[in-house]
């Protein structure tokens, strides 16, 4: 029996794609949009969220606590991460919770002002594991919906908190709004999958380069760290450029990055990274849709996204 899993990606060569400008690497920051998703019994949730920099779950009552935490993000580290960016002139994807979307439709309006991408993050922030296909569905749809309705622009992206199922891609293909998702943590660069009928473009996500290394146990401690770490894969990731195509993810969350002892650490990185030159600072949708032409795909038209929500 054929082996489910891909062990050999691009071991035979990769595809002979040249990123915008002649770029020797495309660098796409993923802005992690989550606070007012997270779980919360005063929410009417089943649980609180028990994921912070301080791990503790207050359990079968509201925990105003934790809610403050995550309050943080929207409240002042939102624009702190927007002012580093637009200092730089760096377009970023912020990857929006359908829930946060809602409560927060100030948030993905001006992050589209902008000119960034708002993609989807699940309707809560939360795993898929354990998700009927039927749950998955609405909760896709649901999350399109929202982020579709409050921006007025109909997002192209997906990725789960962290757990999707073996379903979630085909379930993504079949609502029919998606170019492409980063449900997958195993390459450099991006790759297209057969789903169903046709081709879908997966944008490998990263975990190492992650703001979220801050939180306890993940490693990092001063701003320096983060800065340090990104800057190494980056430095890597563009030498191998100059023969192959790659890509570099780097995660940041509201919450996180956006704190005032570490929002110096993404200012840093971006100053180090544009002083090499020879880069693309993309979108995941442009990342997506270039990947595609250059494979000699056609480009992606959205058809039959389903309207359903819960």
């Amino acid at each position: 029996m054929a082996d489910r899993r891909d062990f050999i990606g691009y071991r035979d060569g990769y595809p002979a794609v040249d990123w915008p400008g002649g770029a020797q690497l495309a660098v796409s920051l993923v802005v992690n949009v989550e606070e007012g998703s997270e779980l919360s019994i005063a929410d009417g949730d089943e649980r609180n969220e028990s994921v912070y920099e301080a791990r503790e779950e207050v359990i079968g009552v509201p925990d105003p606590c934790m809610e403050s935490h995550y309050g943080y993000g929207p409240r002042a580290g939102y624009r702190r991460i927007v002012d580093v960016l637009a200092k730089h002139g760096v377009p970023a994807t912020f990857s929006c919770c359908g829930r946060t979307a809602v409560r927060s439709p100030w948030l993905v309006q001006d992050a589209i002002a902008r000119g960034h991408e708002v993609s989807c993050h699940g309707w809560r922030w939360e795993s898929l594991a354990g998700m009927t296909e039927d749950e998955q569905r609405r909760n896709i749809a649901r999350t399109f919906e929202a982020i579709r309705n409050v921006t007025g622009m109909a997002p192209s992206g997906w990725h789960t908190r962290s757990a999707s199922t073996p379903e979630t891609r085909r379930l993504l293909v079949e609502h029919g709004g998606f170019l492409y998702d980063s449900d997958a943590y195993d390459d450099d660069a991006p790759y297209v999958v057969s789903v169903g009928n046709g081709p879908h473009v997966v944008l490998p996500y990263a975990f190492d380069t992650n703001d979220m290394r801050f939180q306890p146990g993940g490693g990092f401690v001063h701003p320096e760290d983060f800065s340090r770490y990104c800057l190494a894969a980056f430095d890597r990731l563009w030498q191998e450029g100059a023969g192959a195509p790659r890509m570099l993810s780097i995660g940041l969350h509201l919450r996180i990055i956006g704190r005032p002892a570490r929002i110096g650490a993404l200012e840093a990185l971006l100053e180090a990274i544009a002083a090499r030159g020879n880069i693309w600072f993309a979108t995941r949708a442009q990342i997506a849709t270039h990947w595609r032409r250059a494979t000699g795909l056609p480009d992606f038209q959205p058809a039959g996204a389903n309207d359903a929500t819960i």
